[in-house]
């Protein structure tokens, strides 16, 4: 187990050697702006120096669980669990203060530790969220008020064993995630409703661990993700399955897919 406030000391350091609150520091997702996991800043630090990077804040609030961290606009955004609540917590990068916490959904609990999983999406103004029942959120980022709700159980999908601990991917008005089974392992949601726009109804494995990579090939974007069976590419427009890869694991399937 571990608790999302071990590992802001380190994110710290990180934000006292950037540009931040700069939209060239801005790291609005899970691996970044476009899912490289590699940031566009210039001038970074080649060693720490020997006293150490100098602590700017400490935030002893944020809970437990295994959420990573989001930056926008000046803000820093994770989720946590608090009193049987998962929530999504926004915190001023510069001073280290909270500025709104907003309940996702009740507590996963397991054997191997509780808490959320997935690390907030910042979008046009909006978080979204996803806790490790499967409660996804749509918030503002400014105030941390709900703007809609949705529910991977809710569209036939079944909570794995570890929680669901997928990191949303939202782009060109679309909301994406791996709820799994019959109806689609892949859904569409409309950016602005919550409401579902298309399933992968010719692909319906199960959901693991894994966040979607979005990527342009072939002339089609690609959402490539990765379940206990199979590495598959998506179209991104229509959800039509364009190839698929046998990959059976086993316990857990846990990787983001890296295209190159």
């Amino acid at each position: 187990m571990t608790s999302t406030s071990l590992r802001l000391p380190l994110a710290l350091a990180f934000l006292a050697l950037t540009s931040l609150p700069s939209k060239a520091g801005d790291w609005p997702q899970w691996r970044g702006p476009d899912r490289s996991d590699r940031s566009s800043e210039k001038n970074l630090l080649k060693k720490w120096p020997q006293e150490g990077p100098k602590k700017l804040w400490v935030f002893e609030k944020a809970g437990l669980g295994y959420s990573g961290f989001s930056t926008a606009d000046g803000r820093l955004f994770t989720m946590g669990a608090r009193d049987g609540k998962e929530v999504v917590i926004a915190i001023d990068a510069a001073k280290g203060t909270e500025l709104w916490a907003s309940p996702a959904g009740d507590v996963y609990s397991n054997h191997w530790g509780d808490g959320p999983r997935g690390t907030p999406t910042i979008e046009s103004g909006k978080v979204y969220a996803l806790g490790a029942q499967g409660n996804i959120v749509c918030l503002e980022a400014t105030t941390g008020k709900e703007v809609w709700r949705a529910s991977m159980t809710g569209m036939g999908g079944k909570v794995p064993g570890w929680g669901y601990c997928e990191s949303l991917l939202v782009e060109n008005g679309t909301v994406y995630c791996t709820p799994g089974g019959a109806q689609g392992a892949i859904a569409a949601l409309d950016q602005n409703t919550g409401k579902v726009k298309w399933r992968t109804k010719d692909f319906t494995d199960e959901a693991h661990y894994s966040s979607i990579v979005p990527v342009d090939h072939n002339g089609a974007r690609q959402l490539i993700q990765l379940s206990p069976k199979n590495v598959v590419g998506i179209d991104g427009r229509t959800g039509a399955t364009l190839w698929t890869s046998p990959w059976p694991g086993r316990t857990a399937v846990i990787p983001t897919p890296i295209f190159k």
